[in-house]
């Protein structure tokens, strides 16, 4: 899928002029281009995730969307117009940051009336109490913001940006301040309050975790650039550059020439041991290529004992690392010492295999996806990066 493409409507609708359009997007500080030309559609009531590391660029796009910083060059149009130059105020969105930014001598009901205030809105006291009914915190509405967690924090500051009735809602790593067991929770709260609004919420975050947990759609960014976008299934299981190969989870990537290729089969050599893959998952042309699997989609026999019709490499167990739900090992491959897989095992049994155990690691074909050469130099890049 490339980036100005979106996931095909299976309601029969059509995506609305409400939606989000960005063409030709550049923000540039002197040389650098921290916004290199990004195209993006982003439908109507979806949940959308701009993923990337430090510097990729996903917050200078959300504040330019934002009207927070000033674009070098293209267009950005909701409802069909062009916003790229007006002010802040002007634009039918509404940001929520990792900061709450509530007005701490403000209750928490003045807060979310706050913007309804300024605006001389009508039914104000039955707007607020309904975003209050929404996050389930009625019974807070007179208390203080020092008084409430920081989960609790959170979630008033997106209820006060979604009074507004904004078109877009813009998140900046929202909950990039709470522990890790809240943010899971708060990763599944906003999604059901994005599905009851049905507002237009564009995500920014670096966790891979987090954007898969809450987004529809996924544009990976690199270097002020998308990397790649899609579902975020699609692009777990069918990443179409190492960097989106490495940042999306961990993959193995392994060095292997092409000796044939048909519609449907491509058939690859690995140090003299034969492996297939799926022709429509290589993305890489030439002879010699790089063949990536993922660790978990890897299982462990007995040396010589692997199932028939699976890919199959032996080697020798160099690492085990118990992480709970299950083991990780690094297998060392018989055929190049240079080689190495890991392999992710559920932990279904109390036998674990052991450090200097031989084994055959074997994966389904189908799960294999091919990239170009040297690839693995980019992922290791992006797995630091993460």
């Amino acid at each position: 899928m490339t980036a100005t493409q979106t996931p095909p409507r299976t309601d029969g609708a059509t995506q609305s002029d409400n939606g989000l359009d960005i063409r030709g997007l550049r923000k540039h500080y002197g040389t650098f281009a921290a916004v290199d030309d990004i195209d993006l559609t982003i439908p109507e009531g979806s949940f959308f995730a701009l993923l990337g590391p430090s510097g990729c660029g996903k917050t200078t796009t959300l504040r330019l969307v934002a009207g927070l910083e000033e674009p070098t060059a293209g267009e950005i149009r909701i409802g069909g117009a062009d916003i790229a130059h007006l002010r802040p105020h002007q634009r039918p969105v509404n940001t929520v940051f990792q900061s709450y930014a509530l007005f701490p001598h403000m209750t928490i009901f003045e807060n979310v009336a706050f913007g309804l205030r300024r605006r001389k809105e009508k039914n104000i006291d039955a707007r607020v109490g309904e975003m209050l009914e929404l996050v389930e915190m009625q019974h807070l509405a007179k208390r203080r913001p020092t008084q409430l967690s920081g989960g609790q924090q959170q979630r008033i500051a997106v209820i006060r940006a979604l009074v507004n009735k904004p078109k877009v809602l813009l998140l900046d790593e929202p909950l990039g301040a709470l522990d890790l067991k809240l943010r899971r929770q708060l990763q599944l709260e906003l999604k059901r309050i994005q599905t009851e609004v049905g507002i237009t919420f564009v995500h920014v975050t670096h966790d891979q975790e987090e954007a898969m947990t809450m987004a529809d759609t996924i544009a990976v960014l690199n270097k002020g650039r998308v990397e790649q976008i899609g579902a975020p299934v699609d692009l777990y299981e069918n990443p179409r550059t190492a960097f989106v190969a490495g940042f999306l989870g961990q993959s193995n990537l392994l060095s292997v020439h092409v000796t044939s290729r048909d519609a449907t089969t491509v058939v690859l050599d690995f140090h003299g041991v034969r492996l297939t893959m799926p022709a429509a998952r290589l993305s890489a042309t030439g002879t010699a290529v790089e063949a990536g699997v993922r660790p978990e989609k890897i299982s462990m026999a007995e040396l010589g004992h692997a199932p028939a019709g699976t890919n199959t490499i032996d080697g020798q167990i160099i690492d085990a690392s118990f992480i709970g739900v299950s083991t990780q090992y690094v297998v060392q491959s018989l055929a190049d010492p240079e080689e190495e897989l890991t392999v992710f095992s559920q932990n279904s049994s109390t036998e674990l295999r052991r450090v200097g155990d031989r084994v055959s690691v074997h994966w389904h074909p189908d799960h294999t996806f091919g990239l170009h050469e040297g690839a693995w130099i980019e992922a290791d890049a992006a797995e630091t990066a993460s």
